[in-house]
């Protein structure tokens, strides 16, 4: 049985106890086995995350011990998925940039803050996470993000629609849903999610599940190659977070 953990807390505006009660519900009702935990001392034990397909961080604007975030990084280096939302991702720890290059992108600004009705444009052919998704509409936070040119994106909305100081830029498509790796892992990020109705939106729900479902899938994959002899190796492994490299 596949494997995930979810750990949730930080900021409570963001409702992370209700999110991960519906992350951890989409994945039971795919098969997963799964760990909801409320400290980050779940990322404590290196071979316990080493052994699970997935990991789901849902905490905003918190602080991570550097060994815990190393932990982390290793586990997804050797395979493990990482997939997330919003803040709970994206925004899980500002102070931390090797967390920031893990995951692809870190929050900056949301102009308009609550309330912004805009559109999300998927991308057509960039993945068959969004394959049948048409564009769609939202009315919450609008993420403006630093985001990792390495990623590949599947979803992007269009700024400015709100005013402020960056109004008088050119307009710009900033991305909303992304991929990437990091080292064999696979890493899934959508930046909606301010709270969990914009969770509980059918095309939401379904980006999370289908994100999920792609992260956690790489483990396997992998250990498919490994078998048949294939070179599975995090060939020149990023090892800013201290003894990650696998």
């Amino acid at each position: 049985m596949r494997k995930a953990l979810i750990v949730w807390g930080g900021w409570e505006g963001h409702q992370p106890k209700q999110v991960a009660e519906l992350f951890c519900m989409t994945l039971e009702q795919e098969g997963f086995e799964v760990e909801v935990s409320d400290t980050l001392d779940a990322f404590a034990d290196r071979e316990k995350l080493l052994g699970l397909d997935l990991i789901i961080p849902n905490w905003t604007m918190g602080e991570i011990a550097k060994p815990l975030a190393d932990n982390v990084s290793a586990a997804v280096q050797a395979g493990v998925g990482l997939a997330g939302c919003h803040g709970g991702m994206c925004d899980a720890f500002r102070t931390n940039v090797d967390w920031q290059f893990m995951t692809g992108g870190n929050w900056v600004a949301h102009p308009g803050n609550n309330g912004v009705s805009y559109r999300v444009h998927i991308v057509p052919g960039s993945s068959s996470i969004v394959d049948g998704i048409d564009d769609f509409d939202v009315v919450s936070e609008q993420y403006y993000m630093h985001v990792d040119p390495a990623v590949e994106v599947l979803a992007t909305t269009r700024f400015p629609v709100a005013p402020g100081p960056h109004s008088l830029n050119k307009p710009i498509d900033m991305p909303v849903v992304w991929t990437k790796r990091w080292g064999v892992g696979r890493v899934f990020y959508n930046s909606l999610g301010h709270q969990a109705n914009i969770i509980e939106m059918p095309v939401v729900t379904e980006l999370m599940r289908r994100g999920f479902l792609w992260a956690a899938e790489g483990k396997r994959l992998v250990a498919e190659q490994s078998a048949n002899g294939g070179a599975v190796g995090a060939a020149g492994a990023y090892t800013g977070m201290g003894d990650s490299q696998v």
